[in-house]
């Protein structure tokens, strides 16, 4: 199996909605990107599989020395072997890279996030300089789109917050700002014990509000110039807002079951935007 080989396979085996938006790119641009996505995959795991956080902690240190080879030319790993045509084509950094990881590492000292100020630096390193690279892959050519990818970037993490609440709380892990659950009169303990109350629904509600917002702003961020070198972005937001609404359409049952959307919806959705984008 070749390392671009095996990068495809890990996304597609992930059945994330991102692997919809790379299915329409030219052949170089597609394993870039895919790339880069079975990195985070393969570092997310490396932090959330063993349930002794030292080893955690030791294999994401592997990560980074990995990185560092990278950049030195002597990968190791076939996913960072892929990567190494994206560092050398598509101006994927180190820096990018070893932020992202410094994202992850904040799952193994932080389960709770104070206010939203806190939450947004999390969603900045672990999706935000995501967008940021993923948009230089894609052929950006503007500043503005830079901005675009990282606000973009925070509406994806936001969503995926909302909808993993229930899998989060079952690790122990609440991504929801204290201070806002606290306005709305909802506890640890009613996320720990998944009671879905009126009130939770309510925080939910606000929450969702808060990443339409995002989405919003992205899309007003990006300059017409690279709209359509950006369309695996807004192939990514048409599905990620379909999935939102689809939570709120069934009233935020996100506790005790995870709401997805079915691969021939994704596909239709990443073609209907693909070629209308």
């Amino acid at each position: 199996m070749t390392p671009d080989q095996y990068c495809q396979e890990k996304a597609a085996k992930s059945g994330s909605s991102f692997y919809y938006s790379f299915l329409f790119l030219p052949p170089e641009r597609r394993r870039a990107i895919t790339a880069l996505y079975a990195f985070c995959r393969e570092v997310d795991d490396a932090v959330d599989e063993p349930s002794d956080a030292a080893i955690a902690r030791a294999r994401l240190a592997w990560w980074r020395d990995e990185v560092a080879r990278l950049f030195r030319g002597t990968p190791q790993h076939p996913v960072s072997q892929a990567l190494a045509p994206a560092v050398r084509d598509f101006g994927v950094t180190e820096a990018g890279l070893s932020e992202i990881m410094d994202g992850m590492e904040m799952d193994l000292a932080q389960t709770r996030y104070l206010d939203y100020a806190a939450l947004r630096l999390y969603c900045h390193r672990v999706a935000g300089v995501v967008g940021r690279l993923a948009a230089g892959i894609f052929g950006a050519t503007d500043r503005r789109t830079y901005e675009y990818a990282e606000r973009l970037g925070l509406a994806f993490q936001l969503t995926n917050i909302i909808r993993d609440v229930g899998e989060d709380a079952r690790k122990n892990r609440i991504y929801l700002p204290m201070d806002e659950m606290q306005r709305f009169g909802v506890t640890a303990a009613d996320i720990l014990g998944a009671r879905e109350t009126e009130d939770f629904r309510r925080l939910m509600d606000f929450q969702s509000a808060r990443a339409r917002g995002c989405y919003d702003e992205a899309l007003a961020l990006l300059p017409s110039a690279d709209r359509r070198a950006q369309r695996p972005g807004l192939v990514m937001a048409a599905i990620y807002r379909a999935l939102l609404e689809e939570i709120a359409r069934d009233g935020y049952r996100v506790l005790r079951q995870r709401v997805a959307l079915t691969p021939i919806r994704k596909l239709w959705i990443a073609w209907r935007t693909w070629i209308t984008a």
